[in-house]
């Protein structure tokens, strides 16, 4: 009897031990993501970021990388492989140090291979605390994101 009794005991320790979420040491970049559409992308070789709050600015150091798409995807059993080809577009993120949860200016410069100005914009987006476990887990930093398209425009997003 008393072997049933301390069986019960360790399975009910067990389930609700169960039932806690884990949260891993995962974090969350603090600062401004770009996206940078064709063909404007294909002119940029290089980029400068400023984020300003509070009568203050923070430079970012971004480096313009291709960005990709995927065209074929393939699964045999339990195994998945996918294929990507550059899409024309580039990404770059800027590392922003105490990025506040309230409306920043961003000012973007895309540069070409001379260093002269492909696009210059200025822009007023709000950073987003980011879960990356979940809300249980508390929150990782804020961050931003942009999107130029092709012809220019600059937005949030």
């Amino acid at each position: 009897m008393h072997r049933i009794a301390w069986f019960a005991i360790v399975c009910a320790l067990l389930t609700a031990c169960s039932s806690v979420k884990e949260c891993t040491l995962i974090g969350t970049p603090v600062g401004v993501g770009v996206q940078i559409k064709g063909p404007l992308a294909a002119q940029a070789v290089s980029a400068s970021m400023e984020v300003c709050w509070d009568g203050g600015c923070e430079e970012a150091r971004v480096e313009l990388q291709p960005t990709s798409r995927t065209v074929t995807e393939t699964c045999a059993g339990d195994t998945c492989s996918a294929t990507s080809v550059p899409d024309g577009g580039k990404h770059a993120f800027g590392d922003v140090p105490g990025l506040p949860e309230r409306p920043v200016r961003v000012r973007l410069a895309l540069l070409d291979a001379g260093g002269e100005p492909v696009l210059e914009r200025a822009i007023d987006v709000t950073p987003r605390l980011r879960y990356p476990n979940g809300p249980d887990c508390g929150g990782g930093g804020p961050n931003a994101a942009l999107t130029v398209e092709g012809d220019g425009v600059v937005r949030e997003g």
